[in-house]
């Protein structure tokens, strides 16, 4: 039996969370009434709010709404994010409500549709929102719940018919899992999520359960040397989708696209970085998989915008290139440095970085240092907690000597260019920096700086 059969009301408690309020905006849109907690009011809650969804940020039983008291008629569903000692989680089980996670929801309503799932440690939230653009631009009846927000759409939710779902696979917790995919790909594995996992291998084993969850083999494309059966995906390098002939005009990739059956050619795609067309390749060939016309696809691509925080450009001059990103992970930064790099070779760039979470900065110190070293100015900011208390003598500083050592074997030295500054720091920084390209980074609250740090930095 559905989970969703004689729900009524679905309670969302983190609903802030970009892939709750996606789900957030679906349930509203099937009619369900929608409400939600979340610990601070932001732009996304102020546009689900526009939507008619109640929203409340106080951790107390008092701000339930009062015909939630209906248990049998409500669903709860809750972020692994939120703290065990939520008030209003705790109340919820404790009155014997229906209560499940984000994930399930997710495999509940993607169950019998055409489920694409898009997994991988780095480059979900843009291969799923450059897949769910191709699908839609090309009139497929899609529904794409999306882990960022598509500047197409301005929204983490697509909605274009039913019948095809796209979908994030969420490694952490395992919440891929719970999905029933019937076409994927697997972007990478990298060791992530170690306070989950422990090991790399363990979470390589998740990944490969995850695989086996399809019906064929040969609906899964994945990066070309991951140890997964399927068909690959690869740059300049023989696979089963190839982008050939690579090149950069106008600032925009141009490149042919070799797939099993055919050679698409003259492609225009307009995000930097490898790992950007790699996700694009990986993209088009889960939308072929899906029955995509492939004469609307070119035009599809090139219309494709990208992600907020996904090297999204907030100022670019001849004197100020001002890039936000996400990037929270070893793979992403020299992902992203690559990108710069191949931009604007001849500039020096300087990167604001904000770790997130105490875990992975401890897991992962030596290629957090080896990635930021290759930046000519460093800039710091604390360690970004999310759901985790202090690491004794893991902090920012900490990290900092790591990076000094790094420059230093490299026979360069970032003394005087290299430290740990306070949020309040980060505009006069910048504006004193000689560096043209200036970087914000982080998965933390560094994005909330970023409309500011664009106000200051364009007077």
């Amino acid at each position: 039996m559905s989970l969703l059969n004689n729900i009524q009301t679905i309670y969302f408690i983190g609903i802030g969370g970009i892939g709750m309020s996606a789900l957030a905006r679906f349930a509203k849109l099937k009619g369900f009434a929608v409400f939600g907690y979340d610990k601070t009011e932001t732009n996304l809650t102020r546009a689900l709010n526009s939507e008619g969804i109640g929203i409340t940020f106080v951790d107390t039983v008092d701000e339930i709404p009062a015909h939630i008291q209906q248990k049998e008629e409500t669903l709860v569903v809750y972020t692994p994010a939120i703290p065990r000692a939520n008030s209003l989680l705790n109340w919820f089980r404790e009155n014997n409500y229906t209560v499940i996670k984000r994930s399930q929801l997710l495999g509940e309503v993607t169950r019998n549709t055409l489920c694409l799932a898009v997994a991988g440690t780095h480059g979900k939230t843009t291969t799923s929102a450059i897949l769910g653009h191709l699908l839609a631009y090309c009139e497929m009846p899609v529904t794409a719940f999306l882990g960022g927000i598509a500047e197409n759409y301005n929204s983490n939710f697509i909605s274009k018919g039913t019948q095809i779902t796209v979908v994030e696979a969420d490694e952490f917790d395992r919440s891929f899992l719970t999905l029933s995919p019937d076409i994927a790909c697997v972007t990478s594995m990298d060791a992530d999520h170690l306070d989950i996992y422990g090991t790399e291998t363990s979470i390589q084993g998740a990944f490969r359960e995850f695989a086996d969850l399809l019906p064929e083999k040969n609906n899964l494309l994945f990066k070309k040397g991951l140890p997964l059966e399927g068909q690959s995906v690869a740059i300049e390098e023989a696979a089963a989708f190839e982008a050939q002939n690579v090149r950069i005009e106008d600032g925009a990739y141009i490149f042919d696209l070799k797939t099993p059956a055919e050679t698409i050619n003259n492609l225009q795609f307009h995000l930097p970085g490898h790992h950007n067309l790699h996700n694009a390749v990986t993209a088009l060939g889960m939308a072929m998989l899906a029955g995509s016309p492939t004469h609307c696809l070119p035009k599809a691509l090139a219309t494709f915008k990208g992600v907020e925080r996904r090297f999204s450009y907030k100022i670019k001059r001849d004197d100020l290139v001002l890039i936000d990103d996400y990037a929270h992970h070893p793979t992403e930064i020299n992902a992203l440095y690559q990108a710069v790099s191949e931009m604007y070779p001849e500039d020096e760039k300087v990167i604001v970085f904000q770790p997130h979470l105490f875990s992975r900065t401890k897991d992962f110190a030596k290629g957090f240092a080896q990635s930021l070293a290759q930046f000519d100015e460093v800039l710091l900011l604390d360690i970004y907690p999310a759901r985790e208390e202090p690491i004794e003598g893991v902090t920012s500083n900490w990290l900092l000597k790591l990076v000094l050592e790094c420059q230093a074997e490299r026979g360069r030295s970032l003394v005087n260019t290299a430290k740990v500054i306070t949020k309040s720091d980060i505009p006069s920084a910048l504006k004193n920096s000689p560096c043209r390209i200036q970087l914000l980074v982080g998965a933390g609250d560094i994005g909330a700086e970023v409309e500011a740090m664009t106000k200051v930095l364009k007077r």
